[in-house]
């Protein structure tokens, strides 16, 4: 695949898989034995694991949107770097429901192999989304 298809690829599966929260596209899309470099908290290995990672995230923030605010690409990688919005509204790694909005910017290295995605390495500011949630300090104590 060209470079562009890489990074269109990437943009269809955002859109498919976790915009519309379509997790039966993942098994299209991703590898069976898809590698995540930076595991969800309670993610297991492979295609089901993701799929388990991305329903973790559905289930905490039924309204999450992610947004791609610029995309790089080299080989198989494609960089980008996004931001997510949503509200909790149900349990989020042990946390209730907080009713809150949130955005979240994040950057994920992912490789596109075989028209498949293969891999993955996900940044997210994790500290920034708890201070949103209230359930850890803000910079200046809030």
């Amino acid at each position: 695949m060209t470079l562009e298809e890489n990074k269109k690829f990437m943009d269809d599966f955002i859109e498919e898989v976790i915009n519309k929260k379509n997790l039966n596209a993942a098994n299209n899309l991703v590898w069976e034995d898809f590698i995540e470099h930076l595991p969800f908290p309670g993610q297991g290995p492979g295609r089901e694991g993701l799929k388990f990672a991305l329903n973790s995230m559905f289930t905490g923030f039924p309204d999450m949107h992610w947004t791609v605010n610029e995309q790089i690409a080299e080989g198989e990688k494609v960089v980008t770097r996004f931001t997510w919005t949503g509200t909790q509204k149900g349990e989020f790694m042990g946390i209730p429901p907080t009713n809150r909005q949130v955005e979240v910017w994040g950057v994920v290295i992912d490789v596109v192999r075989g028209k498949l995605f293969s891999e993955s390495r996900i940044i997210m500011d994790t500290v920034g989304l708890l201070q949103q949630l209230g359930v850890m300090p803000g910079p200046k104590g809030d």
